[in-house]
């Protein structure tokens, strides 16, 4: 048996939960550091995941670094996990979210034990869906995350935190009962909950109790909530907004992209006939996300709620990107959310330092802050560079891979208007983030906070690393394109491609 990578990174946070849960006598700090370790060592492991990953064309969509044990024989359930190109970066993306939230949450101090102990266990949760290979395995993962997320806003979170949690919770268990009927289908009409011989069934061939039409929408409304797909949106801006910064930071930088890859794993390589099929209405959907959280966005004036609304918009390009059905364009979708989770955790953990320096999040009450909070400043401007998809940024290389391969895309009719149509994002992106620059970080210096501090050394630390991969992917997309192509090449395949 190889070496169990993907268990270890998946369960060494339930571990490092357990022991800050049942040790009594750890103090806060010592705490912090078993996080710290908890986390540390999966984002180790999966560096060398990434290093290992054999990527050479002849594996394209094979399962790497498996794991498959018998689990509920009764119902043929296995523990399976595994990863491809396309699993892999989200893998990578959960073990290094999952770490820096451990730094943004270093100034947490009000029932630290509890705390922690949920982030690990979310954690968890999160990189189990993108490991998981059996629809049980996957459901239970896809459903744990809502019990940590409800703890963490209802206890931790601000303003109307317990509304915002029970709405989360409520719109999450609406889709995961659409995920569930969705997987009973299947599992009657083929005996199996193994999601590799799955996407080599011709489920088209199979008499499945429901139509796959309606079958393929079970699955779609299940992962358009998370993503989230308008009009099953309203959850996200209450939940960032009430949040506590560390938790934003994992609902940007993760939690959301549960949705699109669970549509590219399932939605589209279960069912490319009915993918290809509802296209056309599903690029609909997608520029309507995009000009609508653009839009919305331009008039909002608390700053996490402003960021929260960007975010329905950038996830219009993933949804773009995956049903213009063509391999770049699903290359770029899937660049595309690995770049938003590092580009829009920057800004939500740049974003809680200004909270919680200042006291403030209304952005009409703020201004001039860069030159009391200069290192805040340039950080924020960096990350809202990638927002904008200034060149040299992860942001800039996965919209313009989202655009040129939906323009050129043959498959979709009407992918080319679409595309057109969806570029006023990319307008209302700039607009969104130079108002904000302007507001919060320019202009006339405000003496109220001229004792604000600037960041620290533990914030400038994660503050850089963000960054840093922001940058790297952008100059240097190949790090993350090669991987991505091996995964995605085989679903194209089913398109012509």
């Amino acid at each position: 048996m190889e070496f169990p990578f993907l268990t270890l990174i998946i369960f060494l946070p339930v571990v490092g939960a357990l022991i800050i849960a049942l040790i009594k006598g750890l103090s806060a700090t010592q705490i912090r550091y078993t996080s710290l370790l908890a986390t540390g060592i999966p984002l180790v492991l999966s560096v060398i995941l990434f290093a290992l990953f054999d990527r050479s064309e002849a594996l394209a969509g094979v399962i790497q670094f498996e794991e498959n044990i018998s689990w509920i024989p009764l119902i043929k359930a296995f523990y399976h996990v595994g990863v491809d190109g396309l699993s892999l970066p989200f893998v990578i993306l959960s073990a290094l979210i999952g770490f820096l939230v451990i730094l943004i949450s270093w100034k947490i101090n009000m029932r630290v034990r509890e705390y922690f102990a949920w982030i690990l266990l979310l954690q968890a949760a999160i990189t189990g869906v993108f490991a998981s290979l059996d629809f049980l395995l996957f459901f239970i993962f896809w459903e744990i995350e809502l019990i940590p997320m409800y703890f963490l806003i209802s206890i931790w979170g601000a303003g109307r935190k317990e509304y915002s949690a029970i709405k989360y919770v409520l719109y999450t268990l609406f889709g995961g009962a659409f995920i569930l009927a969705g997987i009973l289908v299947l599992f009657f009409a083929t005996g199996s909950l193994d999601m590799v011989e799955m996407a080599k069934t011709d489920l088209g061939a199979i008499a499945l109790a429901i139509p796959a039409v309606i079958t393929f929408f079970f699955f779609f409304i299940g992962f358009a909530v998370k993503l989230p797909v308008f009009p099953f949106h309203t959850w996200l801006p209450d939940a960032h907004t009430d949040a506590p910064t560390a938790v934003s930071v994992i609902l940007a930088g993760t939690l959301l992209k549960m949705g699109g890859y669970a549509m590219l794993r399932i939605n589209v390589t279960m069912f490319p006939d009915v993918s290809e099929l509802w296209a056309p209405m599903l690029l609909g959907l997608a520029v309507i996300n995009i000009v609508y959280g653009g839009a919305v966005t331009l008039k909002q004036t608390d700053i996490k709620r402003l960021i929260a609304y960007s975010s329905i918009s950038h996830m219009g390009f993933v949804l773009l990107g995956i049903f213009a059905l063509g391999q770049v364009s699903m290359t770029g979708a899937t660049l595309q959310m690995f770049s938003h989770g590092i580009v829009t955790g920057l800004l939500f953990a740049i974003t809680g330092i200004v909270m919680h320096n200042s006291h403030e999040r209304n952005i009409t009450k703020l201004g001039g802050l860069a030159k009391q909070m200069p290192n805040v400043a340039i950080m924020f401007a960096l990350g809202g560079m990638g927002a904008m998809a200034v060149p040299a940024t992860s942001g800039f290389i996965a919209e313009v891979m989202v655009f040129l391969g939906a323009f050129s895309a043959d498959v979709v009719p009407g992918a080319p208007i679409f595309t057109i149509v969806g570029l006023l994002g990319i307008l209302l992106a700039a607009a969104y983030i130079l108002w904000t620059l302007q507001r919060v970080f320019f202009g006339q210096r405000l003496e109220k906070f001229d004792g604000v501090k600037d960041a620290d050394r533990v914030e400038k630390t994660f503050g850089v690393i963000f960054i840093g991969l922001m940058f790297l992917v952008g100059v240097f997309p190949t790090v993350l394109t090669d991987i991505i192509n091996t995964g995605i090449s085989p679903i194209t395949s089913l398109f012509g491609g």
